[in-house]
């Protein structure tokens, strides 16, 4: 809002405005005015409304216009009254301010003091705040030249975060929903003062700890250079390898139907082969020694080096074996059938067992006297080696074990022709075992 008031104008051609602050600060008469960083007039006098706020008598040289805004900024933070009025002009298509014009309050903007920022903090966090900064005093200590060189780099950051600035203003609804998350952020942050409170706390230490290795921070800094100019090689090139796997994925992209039907089969075969890759890192690697592959690969060596040896003996051996198999050789077929016509002739059997069969060692017909002549040896005593209880009465097929089929021993109905009558055999002596 602008109120006109009657004014006049100077002698030397200047233009006098009234601004209304709030508060003037620091600001004294004599202090500069400036329009884009450049002075183009001065503070002429501070007087007190009837509402308790700043009149501010400033004497510029340009016309102003509607929507003309001031603000009054610090030079530095060294010096009491180093303030200064900054003034942003309204557009040249809005009508002029006359002399005299009152510009309100609603249009300025009121200096803070540092010490009132401060005074909004705590105790506690004014503590971390002067830690923090004698820290900071005490990392660039006697690092000038070092910090020169990371002044040097600050520009492009600059450029860069405008960049960044400028690709965020282009999403508007981007920005407004990261604005929305932050008010969410700094809302939580609010109402869990405490934890925000420790977290400085440790932040604190944590640069402290930083401080104390000052030298291997300054080292990895100067190394992080080269490594963001290699990176920044490295993402061109990707960017040019990018443009080359579209064409792979646009010919893969018909393809992919087919993917899941076999992922659909993939599932259960990896949760079934789960067994199988756990006992498969066991037969790898496995705690204790000698029980595993790969500590069988590191004895593998060793094997080979002392079987070599072993292995040309036994090629020498069976060079020499050679002739021996060699005249065996035509005789394999009889050999072979001996066998099985042996196995064939001890199948069939008699009341005394198979045709041909083991026997215990030292059981014969025969003994030797006391003459060292051979004498037959009683039909009664042949069996004495079995005990008391000795074998008499076998039945036809009971000198072995059972059949399966129950085919010996044979018991009933005994033909008329064997002679024998069921009384003459007991089925139940048979040799002992399975």
């Amino acid at each position: 809002m602008v109120v006109v008031s009657v004014g006049l104008v100077t002698s030397n051609g200047g233009h006098r405005y009234t601004l209304i602050f709030e508060t003037a600060g620091q600001l004294v008469p004599g202090n500069e005015v400036l329009i884009g960083g450049e002075p183009v007039g001065s503070v002429k006098s501070i007087d007190l409304t009837e509402d308790e706020r700043a009149a501010v008598e400033i004497e510029v040289a340009p016309q102003l216009h509607e929507g003309t805004s001031a603000v009054i900024r610090a030079t530095g933070l060294a010096g009491v009254a180093n303030y200064y009025v900054a003034l942003t002009p309204g557009p040249n298509s809005e009508p002029e301010l006359e002399d005299g014009a009152t510009i309100s309050a609603e249009s300025t903007t009121s200096p803070v003091n540092l010490d009132e920022v401060l005074n909004s903090f705590t105790e506690e966090a004014r503590g971390g705040l002067r830690d923090f900064v004698q820290g900071q005093a005490a990392i660039f200590e006697g690092r000038g030249a070092d910090a020169r060189k990371a002044y040097k780099y600050f520009a492009p950051a600059l450029f860069q975060t405008k960049r960044f600035l400028e690709e965020l203003n282009d999403d508007q609804r981007l920005f407004e929903r990261f604005l929305t998350s932050s008010a969410k952020i700094f809302t939580t942050l609010a109402d869990r003062e405490d934890e925000l409170s420790g977290a400085v706390s440790n932040s604190r230490v944590a640069l402290e700890a930083v401080a104390s290795e000052n030298v291997a921070l300054a080292r990895t800094l100067e190394r992080l250079a080269p490594a963001f100019r290699r990176s920044n090689t490295t993402f061109v090139n990707l960017r040019y390898a990018l443009d080359d796997l579209d064409s792979l994925v646009d010919t893969a992209m018909p393809t992919t139907e087919r993917l899941e039907p076999l992922f659909a089969e993939l599932l259960p075969f990896l949760r079934e082969s789960r067994p199988f890759v756990r006992n498969l890192r066991l037969a790898l690697r496995r705690d204790g020694r000698d029980n595993d592959l790969a500590e069988l690969m590191e004895l593998l060596p060793q094997v080979g080096k002392r079987a070599r040896p072993a292995f040309k003996r036994a090629r020498r051996a069976l060079g020499d074996f050679q002739p021996i198999i060699d005249f065996a050789r035509p005789y394999s077929v009889d050999m072979v059938q001996s066998l099985v016509k042996l196995g064939a002739a001890m199948a069939n059997y008699d009341f005394n067992g198979h045709y041909a069969r083991a026997s215990l060692m030292g059981l014969n017909f025969f003994e030797r006297n006391g003459l060292g002549q051979l004498s037959a040896i009683p039909a009664a005593d042949q069996y004495a080696p079995f005990g008391p209880d000795r074998i008499t009465r076998r039945c036809p097929g009971a000198g072995t074990q059972p059949a399966a089929d129950n085919s010996n021993p044979f018991v009933a109905p005994l033909w008329p022709e064997s002679g024998l009558a069921a009384s003459d055999c007991d089925a139940t002596e048979v040799p002992p075992g399975p």
